[in-house]
């Protein structure tokens, strides 16, 4: 095992250029089964309620937790329950108190088979709570929930959050919300395609970069982690830190300057103040490599503009991998190419 890990590819600079791989031609689509999936959802949710629900989990490892930070910043700033967000081995090794009866526990992972999530779901279930899973296509985390959705699992807990939201009687215009959900398939496409241009610039200003911090805030700071951590450390092997926009402000401002690349990501939900200070800053201090990337200058048609800032971490998501598929093609580097994981015993 050592003697394979010790042959394995270092190579992190660029090589011979990728074919950029083209916008998904069923992102539309695959945004609507999910949404299609709202009545069982409900359903779901009204018999937690009936139960006697107490908390809410969103747990999750990696991108299926980066996805749960849009449906906790609605639940934490809008809900009547306590909810938590915890990494799949936080809850495993932490075994929080609130955790049992009366918990709706929603748990993701892409492939269904992430062990610590599995873990996760199967002690999750055995405290009492109800556990409702999503995954491309069952596995053994669909086995070990009590209910399990298939779907995107960004929008799935954007959607559970809502359900929440409405079986709880908060009020707001839910028909304005429903309108906004049946555009919401062709504003993520009309995201990609507006976002094409921004994502082969950044990725071809930065692409040899030693290292780029990405900054986010509310429900956007899961995606500057998810950038920094997901696409450019695991997928193409880059140095890079996701800072929330706040805590930029707390030290690692201390370290940019006209040679350091960033990347700041602004939403237009009530966190977009962090994300326009961060922006200020940058402005005047690192401007050569510093690029913002902001959902106010998408269309996002059909969606009201009193709902934009809660569509915004979607369309982030969407903007992310396009910019991923971007770093691949003029890097070289397969995002699927991998020196450890899935490849050994870890």
């Amino acid at each position: 095992m050592t003697e394979n890990v010790l042959k394995r590819n270092w190579e992190t600079s660029v090589t011979d250029l990728l074919p950029l791989k083209p916008i998904e031609s069923d992102l539309a689509e695959k945004t609507r089964e999910t949404l299609d999936q709202r009545a069982r959802l409900d359903e779901l949710v009204s018999g937690a309620i009936d139960r006697g629900l107490r908390n809410v989990f969103f747990v999750g490892a990696g991108g299926s937790l980066i996805a749960a930070y849009p449906g906790h910043y609605l639940l934490e700033n809008e809900g009547t329950w306590p909810v938590y967000k915890l990494q799949s081995d936080e809850l495993n090794t932490g075994r929080p108190r609130r955790l049992g009866d009366g918990s709706l526990v929603f748990l993701a992972s892409y492939t269904g088979k992430t062990k610590e999530t599995v873990a996760a779901a199967q002690y999750a279930k055995s405290t009492g709570a109800t556990v409702a899973v999503v995954t491309k296509e069952g596995g053994p985390l669909a086995e070990a929930a009590d209910v399990a959705f298939t779907g995107k699992s960004d929008l799935f807990m954007q959607l559970a959050a809502y359900a929440l939201l409405r079986r709880s009687g908060v009020e707001r215009d839910w028909a304005l919300l429903d309108r906004a959900l049946d555009a919401l398939p062709e504003a993520m496409v009309a995201t990609a395609h507006e976002g094409e241009e921004r994502a082969r610039v950044i990725a071809e200003a930065l692409k040899d970069e030693p290292i780029t911090y990405v900054l986010g805030s509310g429900p956007s700071y899961g995606w500057a982690y998810g950038l920094a951590m997901c696409f450019l450390q695991e997928m193409q092997w880059k140095h890079a830190a996701g800072f929330n926009s706040g805590e930029f402000f707390q030290g690692a401002f201390e370290v940019i300057n006209d040679d350091v690349a960033v990347i700041n990501l602004l939403g237009e939900d009530p966190s977009r103040a962090m994300a326009e200070r961060a922006k200020r800053f940058l402005d005047t201090y690192a401007t050569k490599k510093t690029f913002h990337i902001d959902t106010a200058d998408l269309t996002l048609p059909g969606i009201p503009t009193a709902l934009r800032g809660e569509v915004s971490a979607l369309a982030i998501a969407v903007l992310m991998d396009r910019l991923a598929r971007h770093y691949e093609a003029v890097r070289g580097h397969d995002l699927d190419k991998r020196n450890y994981m899935f490849q050994v015993d870890y």
